[in-house]
């Protein structure tokens, strides 16, 4: 039987790729900080909870002790203060990775990104990015290639916009509709006739599983771009959301982007947002 170590097993993608790898007769681990904190539904999914947190080295590697896979799906609480864990916590996993011999498994993102990559990404596309997220996701991909050069093994999946269960840091939970409240009106952050990539979360997880099932075919340091849903105009999902909710009139409203430039000085999630238009 396979192990795997899942950091950010209460997340979007980290929670679908340890059900699926249960789902294979994997055992699987997850670490939390307070796993008597979590709910009964969590404790009674199949994972192992280990107690510890992704900035400690030490609580890292004692977890990992004996896996072939970390899947390493963690990410600062809030989506805040990347400048100072999003690295720190790559470090503990790489560490942990090689004294354990696993395998490194990370969801990517496109923020790795600039405009000179447009208009098709591939896995071979320069990573020029403009955006302060873009440039560390850089470098925490640079070490994860320095560490398969050193005997380690790493699998990258890189997909579009998440949507689905649990996808918490998306334009789709975050500006096209209001989670847990009635679909009343769509924001759309893009312009109509501008193609945008989408990518359901259990596929997702889906594909990273079936990657791992044939790792001895891989790279040491594999990367993959994840097809998904390519929405041609834009306006596809706008659609599929009205579809959904049985109502074709739903009014469409654009991303107030003038007043989040006005206010961007005083609030910093605004001044990410508008950093990472381009994309």
């Amino acid at each position: 039987m396979a192990n795997a170590l899942v950091l950010g097993a209460t997340g979007g993608i980290g929670g679908e790729v340890a059900r699926r790898l249960l789902a294979r007769g994997w055992s699987v681990r997850a670490l939390h900080r307070d796993p008597e904190k979590l709910p009964p539904a969590a404790k009674a999914n199949g994972l192992s909870w280990r107690q510890g947190d992704a900035m400690s080295a030490s609580d890292v590697a004692a977890a990992a002790t004996g896996v072939d896979v970390i899947v390493h799906a963690v990410n600062p609480p809030g989506y805040k203060n990347w400048g100072k864990l999003v690295l720190p916590m790559i470090d503990n996993t790489i560490a942990a990775a090689a004294a354990a011999k696993a395998r490194i498994v990370l969801p990517g993102t496109v923020y790795n990104f600039g405009p000179d990559a447009f208009p098709d990404l591939d896995e071979d596309s320069p990573q020029h990015p403009l955006t302060v997220k873009g440039k560390i996701r850089v470098e925490l991909e640079n070490r994860l290639r320095k560490a398969s050069a050193a005997s380690g093994r790493v699998l990258i999946v890189r997909a579009g916009d998440f949507f689905g269960p649990q996808a918490a840091n998306n334009w789709f939970s975050q500006g096209l509709v209001k989670p847990g409240e009635p679909v009343k009106a769509i924001t759309y952050p893009g312009r109509n006739h501008v193609g945008h990539q989408w990518a359901y979360l259990p596929d997702v997880a889906e594909t990273m599983v079936r990657l791992l099932e044939v790792s001895d075919r891989l790279d040491p340091f594999a990367v993959f771009h994840m097809d998904g849903h390519w929405d041609a105009d834009g306006t596809q999902m706008i659609e599929a959301i009205r579809r959904a909710v049985g109502d074709p009139k739903i009014p469409v409203g654009k991303t107030p982007w003038l007043l989040m430039r006005a206010a961007s000085p005083f609030v910093p999630v605004f001044r990410e947002l508008l950093e990472m238009r381009y994309l």
